[in-house]
């Protein structure tokens, strides 16, 4: 079958969310590290479209290429370990622990970040002919989305943080449901279909991915824009963490988990 029902797919993010917690920290290094250098590609490339054409949708539209990659190559991004690692806890799978899970997720916080920041330099040299001159118009480009992003929302106070958590909220609700589509079939073409339409929504949104920030604001940063590395941290990368944890968690991982996993009985007629 290229579908898979409700009940199947969701009993396989328990057992990858199990997989995820036994996997030995050499192999959690590798997969977030090449699934954190593909999806900040993707981002460039993404970036690269919208200048060249001056139309946003189209990058949107092709942004996605990269999620499918790394998710059909049996990479991990930290947004969809959010969602799959506790649910071997809450199905109390044998050892699975949420120490293993917060181990996990730290694992693949350092290797995203590793993958998508090799990428944000080698983009800084093409962008500058090895910093020999100024930023091209996407270099450019990559500076002011830092900025935006970062003292944009901190002008407006804790209604920006509150704007930037609900961003990365919605965010991994969208991303997570695309990890999710990847399990609903069983062919290739049916899990990249699955997963292009709701990653085009996050990108197109500008929600807020805690791995695509990875690459945009080290190197925005790298390219002139004004701002600090510590309002990346306190005005973005943090807040968006814990906004894309929330979002995954409790609108794909634990909604799906409670209606098709551990369905209520049944009510009794008469």
């Amino acid at each position: 079958m290229a579908y898979l029902a409700p009940a199947e797919f969701v009993t396989k993010m328990v057992d990858a969310g199990e997989s995820k917690l036994l996997m030995s920290t050499r192999d959690t290094l590798i997969r977030s590290y090449m699934a954190g250098a593909i999806l900040a590609l993707a981002a460039a490339f993404a970036v690269s479209i919208t200048v060249n054409t001056g139309n946003a949708l189209v990058g949107a539209m092709l942004f996605p290429v990269g999620f499918i990659m790394l998710y059909l190559l049996g990479f991990d991004l930290l947004t969809g370990v959010f969602t799959l690692a506790p649910l071997a806890v809450f199905d109390k799978r044998p050892g699975a622990t949420w120490g293993g899970v917060m181990r996990n997720w730290s694992l693949v916080f350092i290797g995203n970040f590793a993958g998508a920041l090799t990428v944000a330099v080698f983009m800084a040299i093409i962008f500058t002919f090895g910093f020999s001159e100024a930023p091209n118009a996407i270099g450019e480009k990559l500076g002011h989305i830092g900025e935006g992003r970062t003292v944009g929302y901190a002008a407006h106070g804790a209604a920006g943080m509150l704007t930037l958590f609900i961003r990365g909220v919605m965010c991994n609700w969208m991303v997570s449901t695309g990890v999710v589509a990847a399990m609903m079939s069983t062919t290739v073409s049916g899990k990249a279909i699955g997963m292009w339409m709701p990653v085009m929504v996050f990108f197109y949104m500008g929600f807020e991915h805690s791995i695509v920030n990875m690459f945009l604001f080290p190197a925005g940063l790298m390219l002139g824009g004004k701002f600090t590395f510590m309002d990346y941290l306190i005005w973005n990368e943090l807040p968006t963490v814990v906004g894309n944890l929330v979002g995954g968690l409790t609108f794909v991982g634990l909604t799906l988990y409670a209606t098709h996993y551990k369905t209520a009985a049944k009510r009794v007629l008469g």
